[in-house]
């Protein structure tokens, strides 16, 4: 099971369900989701399904969050097992961010990927092999 990247919940989040003044974004999402060879984590499908039915201005549909999960069987998506939980708590520990964050980048390590697309850790930063790239960076 591999990837050369690792899409973060809210490239999957802007892509469907941003509006407005989320357009821009939604529509960088859509073209990462098309473009490039991606895997997933089951911790970002968890993510995303909880954002976009309870946590957004306008909630999609439980049937339509899982539309969007399904379109995703295609692609790779690391378990949540424990060695992946101790794997996230060390790289916690070690960089100083928090579990989630770990675990997602544990799951792009797991899955031999080389970035991770996410707007919520350090663009350009090197977390181990790991290079994250924000997707929604501007300059």
């Amino acid at each position: 099971m591999n990837a050369n990247c690792l899409l973060d919940t809210n490239v999957l989040v802007y892509a469907a369900a941003g509006r407005g003044a989320e357009e821009a974004k939604r529509k960088q999402a859509v073209e990462l989701i098309e473009n490039v060879e991606f895997g997933l984590s089951a911790q970002v499908l968890q993510e995303f399904y909880v954002t976009v039915v309870r946590k957004i201005e306008v909630p999609l549909s439980a049937a339509q969050a899982l539309e969007w999960i399904e379109q995703f069987d295609a692609f790779p998506c690391v378990a949540i097992d424990r060695a992946l939980v101790k794997i996230a708590m060390e790289l916690s520990e070690l960089y100083q961010i928090s579990y989630w964050d770990g675990a997602v980048i544990a799951a792009a390590e797991t899955l031999g990927a080389k970035t991770l697309f996410s707007e919520d850790l350090n663009h350009g930063q090197l977390y181990g092999s790991v290079q994250v790239v924000n997707p929604f960076q501007t300059d």
